[in-house]
């Protein structure tokens, strides 16, 4: 039974705006080392999957530059969206494809632009959770101990264990919560929930019955687009069905609903950097906790994030600041708001003029 991993790498990354933008979203970005953050989901697996047993799945905007990135991976192993359809349509596309070179698989369905500060032992929290989904019907999702009681996120309620998996106990996941407000996220740490990373483990024919009970209507055209795989109509059937499959969540199509779903609670350093102020805290900092990237010279400057471009930045006498300077936009906030970014991204919206800076 051969391991498999599905990397999603769509989406635009407006929370990193003004690096991160609609044709170059922030997993092709240089956001912490040397490698892109697609390039290091890659290489993070690569010890327990070989390159032939990868695929990304993306949207064509995205697809050259995936390309350039990741030459060690097989061409046929990039899949193109038509067109967005959530994460739903993307995984189920993904286990159409691996469901062809093997029924039998096992795959795990990964997110591109997160950051994990321990990989080995994510690699053995992933390898557990293969031997949780090939020990029977489990749809498996690994779940992050939180550190803090974030309200942008997703949590799990864990339940009952179901086993030891590589040294790592497996609970049955009782149900998930999308964002809670700041006191229900507090009574959550309190009761064990964990963080919802969106890692999903499980075997293709597990996930594919899923489908068929949850979402028979995706499962229909997802179907027809599996059929036609290795024949001459395969891009046809792909451009002909990808577009009548509704937008849906995996979360709220299938996982949130369906009966026999494990979790495996870890804490490998994950971060899904939502924001400037992730990059602030996992980044390496120099002099007074700032985080310096380009030709910069912060003075007197604390707690602050300087990403410079082309011209040289100088700060002076200033604590807790976002400065990120690019060649046709400017931001300057206060790493406290650095999460609220959405609003400026609205306004940049509604703006003709401006729009097209996003």
């Amino acid at each position: 039974m051969s391991e498999y991993v599905a990397i999603l790498a769509g989406g635009s990354g407006t929370r990193l705006w003004p690096l991160s933008r609609s044709h170059r979203p922030k997993q092709l970005l240089q956001l912490v080392g040397s490698r892109s953050l697609v390039q290091a989901t890659v290489d993070r697996v690569l010890p327990l999957v070989p390159h032939e047993r990868i695929v990304i799945v993306t949207e064509a905007s995205h697809a050259d530059q995936l390309r350039e990135q990741l030459p060690e991976l097989p061409r046929g192993n990039i899949l193109v969206e038509p067109v967005r359809r959530g994460t739903a349509a993307a995984i189920g596309l993904a286990v159409q494809w691996i469901t062809h070179r093997d029924p039998s698989a096992t795959m795990a369905s990964l997110h591109s632009d997160h950051a994990v500060g321990d990989e080995e032992d994510f690699r053995r929290c992933l390898s557990a959770a293969f031997e949780v989904a090939r020990s029977g019907d489990w749809l498996v999702t690994l779940g992050i101990r939180p550190s803090s009681p974030h309200t942008g996120l997703g949590y799990i309620q864990v339940g009952a264990p179901i086993g030891v998996f590589r040294g790592l106990r497996a609970h049955r996941a009782i149900r998930f919560v999308e964002k809670p407000d700041r006191v229900t996220a507090e009574e959550f740490l309190a009761q064990g929930y964990v963080w919802n990373p969106g890692y999903f483990i499980w075997r293709v024919d597990v996930i594919r019955k899923a489908f068929e009970t949850l979402l028979p209507d995706m499962q229909t055209h997802l179907a027809a687009i599996g059929e036609a795989l290795g024949g001459a109509d395969a891009e046809a059937a792909l451009v002909r069905e990808y577009p009548q499959l509704r937008v849906e969540s995996i979360d709220y199509g299938i996982m949130e609903r369906a009966d026999r779903i494990a979790t495996i609670p870890a804490d490998f350093g994950w971060n899904d950097i939502g924001g400037w102020g992730e990059v602030w805290e996992i980044s390496v900092k120099g002099d007074g906790d700032n985080v310096v990237r380009g030709d910069a010279l912060a003075l007197q400057t604390a707690r602050s994030l300087v990403w410079g471009s082309d011209r040289p930045i100088f700060t002076l006498g200033v604590e807790d600041l976002v400065i990120v300077d690019l060649p046709d936009a400017l931001l300057v906030c206060s790493r406290a708001q650095a999460e609220q970014l959405k609003v400026l991204i609205e306004r940049l919206q509604a703006d003709p003029k401006r729009a097209k800076l996003l």
